[in-house]
């Protein structure tokens, strides 16, 4: 049976470039984030997106992924609600991704929010990527065009490093890229044999 390989870790920590590295390695990968993406343009999300949060976070069908942003991050019941609505959803999806990949050994899923939503009860491996704050910082104000207090908002309404490695099989400290390679190698590798 194929495993589930949860990948996750704090905003700018770089776990996207990690899942790359696992795909390069050949190993199937699953982006939440993308997924969600997708998810959210289903007719049936997108109305009961309309009735949580208002006809004006879409533009015609389109949604203002910006206005939802806005709403949800600084509002705890709101992003729990958002939540509710998404999540269920992502989950039949990535249900259907794995059927498609049930011959491989393993599978990677990454999350960024693969503790806070739940859905690391079930992975079988759970693998951190974790990096300096100022370095996390710094990918995110050059990522996203934001500003330092913004990030240090979001990296706020996520699980601490410590509480992730706490529940978590394996860590990658990504400071470099080269340093992370080598560990994704080492993991790839047990992971190959277990």
């Amino acid at each position: 049976m194929t495993k589930i390989i949860g990948l996750t870790g704090g905003i700018g920590s770089g776990k996207t470039t990690i899942a790359n590295y696992f795909k390069s390695l050949g190993v199937p990968v699953y982006i939440a984030d993308d997924a969600a993406k997708e998810v959210m343009k289903l007719p049936e999300i997108v109305a009961s997106l309309k009735v949580a949060f208002g006809e004006d976070i879409f533009n015609g069908n389109i949604l203002n992924s910006e206005k939802l942003a806005k709403i949800v991050f600084n509002n705890p019941e709101k992003l729990n609600l958002l939540n509710k609505i998404v999540h269920p959803a992502v989950k039949i999806h990535f249900d259907q991704w794995l059927l498609a990949h049930k011959k491989s050994p393993f599978v990677i899923k990454e999350a960024a929010i693969l503790f806070e939503s739940g859905s690391y009860k079930y992975c079988d491996k759970i693998i951190t990527v974790v990096a300096p704050l100022e370095t996390r910082i710094k990918r995110v104000i050059e990522r996203d065009k934001t500003t330092r207090e913004a990030v240090l908002k979001r990296i706020e309404n996520q699980w601490s490093d410590e509480q992730k490695i706490s529940k978590s099989d394996f860590v990658i400290h990504n400071s470099s890229f080269e340093a992370a390679e080598s560990q994704v190698n080492e993991i790839h590798n047990l992971l190959i044999i277990q």
